[in-house]
């Protein structure tokens, strides 16, 4: 895909991680409203939020095809709750599609030698 510039690069949406319960009694710590945010490739936590690195493991498959364009009708469009991977808690995960998208240009974030440009946390944008 191109930008309007005709460079080369994608676009992700930033994304909201939410702890629910939903009246479920959580076994592990899942504090219902707690949440953290994805800006590109950036887990991004509120001072004193805490998540499981279990349920870390678990979502962490999800993110990057929930940040990308979908098929309206593809599951990953339109479930939106993952459940916390131990099978006798009642915490879930809910992943939101926020408005906001990031541009990211194919040179500043290939691992490719010939195709490189500045890496895009230092081309002056804090995505």
């Amino acid at each position: 895909m191109r930008n309007d510039g005709g460079e080369r690069g994608f676009w992700l949406y930033d994304l909201r991680v939410e702890t629910v319960l939903d009246g479920r009694t959580p076994v592990c710590r899942h504090i219902e409203g707690e949440s953290f945010t994805v800006e590109g490739e950036t887990l991004v936590f509120d001072a004193g939020t805490r998540v499981s690195m279990y349920a870390i493991a678990a979502l962490l498959p999800l993110l990057p095809a929930k940040q990308r364009m979908t098929d309206p009708d593809d599951w990953i469009s339109t479930d939106a709750e993952i459940a916390c991977p131990d099978p006798h808690c009642g915490g879930r995960f809910r992943i939101t599609r926020l408005p906001d998208r990031r541009w990211f240009s194919h040179a500043s974030t290939t691992g490719l030698p010939d195709a490189r440009g500045a890496p895009y946390w230092q081309d002056g944008d804090s995505t």
